[in-house]
């Protein structure tokens, strides 16, 4: 495996010629050229020991771009090189981009985030809640059902606190995961959600934090109040104005090409998962929750609109105070995975990192950010003005800690 795949450097020089945002050198931002040769040296110890196939990193400061770089392979089989503009599956980078869709129609006055989501998706009306068996009790089904104290918020379901049916954790389980499995390539969100919320909640709402299907419900939330699809209003009112060009939820033909496989890790090295171009298998369910695929060019417009407090390039898409909120503690002291977010508090959509003495990378009090099943990663760190990006298409990923050492490895070249 070593042997076989070559590593593709990608000169600085070259593929910053096209970038979206301006270019510098790293010593004109605070960033020594030097100290970033630890990224690149990074990507190619992942892939020298067949982790991965190949990746995309990139970072920004002060809103100019000062590494982006593609190393490895898009495609172990047909050899084709990394490119800086492949295309990968965002899976869960999608959720913060359906947030902030939510959050541009709360600024049209069309709610409020303490609205119940019945008012506008009826089927959520007076929710149940599964009480699974306690001590010398055995329930049908392994729980009871309760009603739930109150009605599921916005807010609870922009901060992953509705309590709805999950497949990570809680007596919900089963039913989440046969959900899922009967889902068929015709089947709309609409009718999604609308089965889903005939699921019984694993906690009351508001009462803990659960990463589930939360964001799904919130992009049918857009649909209902934008009366567009999600598609639509991403491509309307937040792809266009950013200038995403290369952002969908369906991979167009014209980006076929440019199209990263995604890999399992096996004995036998890395095995094929599914293309990417068969990672959405029903065109006409659009995942507010993990559908999305992109480049990390297209991310960093969306990073640096966040950054720069909700506009870019004179395109406004929320408010400074908007943004302020939406990366703030919203949840409290409710725990958290102890693994991968420890030191960090969540707020509408993003992860909100709360203690540098805790956290499991470098970085500030106040960054934010979030990652997707296959790999995707990124944050924002608003006091160095920093953003950073890393793209590689693995499931699972976790065990690699790649997503962490590439946030040392870009944090530790500040040097301003």
């Amino acid at each position: 495996m070593r042997s076989r795949i070559p590593v593709l450097l990608t000169l600085l020089s070259l593929p910053l010629l096209a970038a979206t945002l301006p270019t510098t050198s790293p010593e004109q931002v605070g960033m020594s050229r030097e100290r970033l040769k630890q990224v690149t040296a990074l990507a190619d110890r992942h892939i020298a020991a067949g982790d991965i196939a190949g990746s995309v990193s990139l970072i920004a400061r002060k809103g100019k771009i000062v590494h982006l770089e593609a190393r490895g392979l898009m495609d172990l089989e047909s050899k084709q090189p990394m490119q800086t503009n492949a295309v990968f599956a965002l899976a869960s980078m999608t959720k913060p981009v359906t947030s902030l869709a939510v959050m541009m129609l709360m600024e049209q006055g069309a709610f409020v985030l303490n609205d119940p989501i019945s008012k506008f998706l009826p089927e959520f009306k007076n929710p149940k809640v599964a009480i699974p068996n306690a001590p010398n009790e055995r329930f049908p089904n392994g729980f009871k059902l309760v009603a739930a104290n109150r009605e599921i918020t916005i807010h609870d379901l922009l901060t992953q606190s509705a309590g709805l049916a999950s497949g990570t954790s809680g007596p919900t389980m089963d039913l989440y995961a046969k959900l899922n499995a009967a889902r068929t390539r015709e089947e709309t969100l609409h009718q999604y959600i609308t089965r889903l919320a005939a699921l019984p909640l694993n906690f009351q709402p508001g009462t803990a934090w659960e990463y589930g299907p939360a964001t799904d419900v919130l992009g049918r939330l857009v649909e209902v109040v934008s009366r567009e699809s999600l598609d639509q209003f991403f491509k309307n009112h937040i792809f266009a104005p950013l200038g995403m060009k290369d952002t969908h939820f369906n991979l167009p033909d014209s980006l076929k090409s440019q199209s990263a496989t995604v890999y399992t890790k096996s004995v036998a090295g890395l095995k094929t998962v599914v293309p990417i171009t068969q990672v959405n298998r029903n065109p006409q369910f659009f995942s507010g929750g993990g559908g999305l695929v992109g480049t990390a060019e297209d991310y960093l417009r969306f990073a640096q609109m966040l950054l720069n407090g909700g506009q870019l390039d004179g395109n406004r898409l929320v408010s400074r105070k908007t943004i302020e909120s939406m990366t703030s503690n919203h949840i409290g002291r409710f725990p958290l995975w102890e693994d991968t977010l420890r030191g960090y508090r969540f707020g509408l959509g993003f992860r909100v990192r709360e203690s540098n003495g805790e956290a499991p990378a470098l970085g500030s009090v106040g960054s934010f950010g979030w990652g997707g099943a296959f790999g995707t990663y990124f944050w924002v760190d608003p006091k160095e003005e920093m953003i950073g990006i890393l793209m590689f298409q693995l499931i699972p990923y976790a065990h690699l800690n790649y997503r962490f050492e590439f946030q040392n490895a870009a944090t530790q070249a500040i040097i301003d």
